[in-house]
């Protein structure tokens, strides 16, 4: 069944100016990215768009909200709605998809839809995938690739689309495991996501340029818990319970048979729901008795402070230097966002022939690694 034959639209697109309102956040200056009385909440951005999905008190459901912050001097913001709720948006250069309600016949579930937002006022949306009776559910997206968890509880899988086509889109499956996989995140032909096919949760990466036969490979196995993973180039990140509390651990997976895992953040406290973009990880941090904004830079080694309010800042996202979050600062849930710069984002333009630590400089401690190495070689004995 065709969906916008099969209800009411609500509202398809308005286009209103964006509002922002400034703040000093630990050096940077944050701003609430669309100021309106309704809950915000779900944030993801790629460059300059925002998405998130917002509780829309006069109509009572959630709709999807895009901001285009390229021009602050004018800026606007345009909305994806009608009936039902749409949540859960994830953005990718001018494709935005969302999990999205829908009443059939006999049915009554979650569905993946798609929107080409090249031209607000003329946008393509089109579903991605729906099964009737079947939940499918927390869409990602990169490039023309589309992967979403689904299923029914106690039996989530993995799947994917192509959707190069957006008149038909090529669905195909990538894991189907035992009980649960769920939390997906793709980043060009690889995905990754949390699978409790193991008794706990564990973060499971597939390669699958390979549409018909995706090559899954997994981290050491841990008694304890990995949640929530992100994935940028050959980085994957998660948070991780194996001290007691949660932290936040990263891997290098250019070799999938040995991926080289290290620490982020390991604090006593709890550092939860990682994003990566880059060299930048960000998440939510409670050592100071609420929820903040952290972030690290992967190149220099240096973790940083991004938020300092004395509320809760949350579910946060990371696009460049642009990072978003779920604020409540105001009473409410808003979005809030920020651009980073400075030395705590600064990367390497170029590798330096002396950097041996990879920080961009060339420095004692470099020179401590080759003292240590000093006369040392690899050749191969006889």
């Amino acid at each position: 069944m065709n969906r916008i034959v099969s209800i009411e639209l609500k509202t398809v697109v308005f286009v209103a100016m964006l509002m922002i309102f400034s703040s000093q956040a630990v050096g940077w200056e944050e701003f609430m990215v669309f100021d309106t009385t309704d809950d915000q909440e779900a944030p993801d951005v790629y460059g300059e768009i925002i998405v998130w999905q917002q509780f829309v008190e006069q109509y009572g459901d959630y709709d999807i909200y895009i901001a285009d912050i390229n021009n602050l001097a004018e800026p606007f913001v345009f909305v994806i709605g009608d009936a039902n709720d749409q949540m859960y948006p994830a953005v990718y250069e001018n494709t935005v998809v969302w999990q999205d309600y829908v009443i059939w016949e006999q049915y009554e579930d979650w569905d993946i839809w798609a929107a080409d937002i090249n031209d607000p006022g003329d946008m393509l949306i089109l579903p991605v995938s729906e099964i009737a009776g079947n939940d499918e559910q927390f869409p990602s997206v990169s490039g023309n690739t589309v992967v979403w968890q689904d299923g029914s509880a106690g039996d989530f899988n993995i799947y994917g689309a192509d959707i190069t086509d957006p008149y038909s889109p090529a669905e195909f499956l990538v894991t189907e495991l035992e009980l649960d996989q769920q939390n997906p995140v793709v980043y060009r032909n690889t995905a990754i996501w949390q699978d409790n096919s193991f008794g706990d949760e564990d973060v499971v990466v597939a390669d699958i340029w390979q549409r018909n036969k995706p090559d899954e490979f997994y981290f050491p196995y841990y008694e304890d818990q990995q949640q929530n993973p992100a994935l940028s180039g050959d980085i994957a990140v998660w948070q991780d319970d194996r001290s007691g509390n949660w932290d936040i651990y990263g891997a290098d997976i250019s070799e999938p048979d040995s991926p080289a895992e290290f620490a982020i953040s390991t604090e006593s406290s709890s550092q939860e729901n990682p994003d990566i973009d880059g060299h930048i990880v960000v998440w939510e941090d409670n050592r100071h008795a609420n929820w903040d904004i952290y972030g690290y830079n992967l190149t220099t080694k240096q973790e940083f402070r991004i938020t300092d309010d004395t509320s809760n800042q949350i579910n946060p996202a990371v696009s460049g230097n642009v990072v978003v979050w779920e604020d409540y600062r105001n009473g409410k849930a808003d979005i809030y966002a920020v651009v980073l710069d400075g030395p705590e984002v600064m990367g390497c333009i170029s590798k330096l022939a002396g950097d041996l630590n990879g920080d961009c400089r060339v420095n004692f401690d470099d020179f401590a690694i080759m003292a240590s190495q000093w006369l040392h070689s690899n050749f191969d004995q006889p």
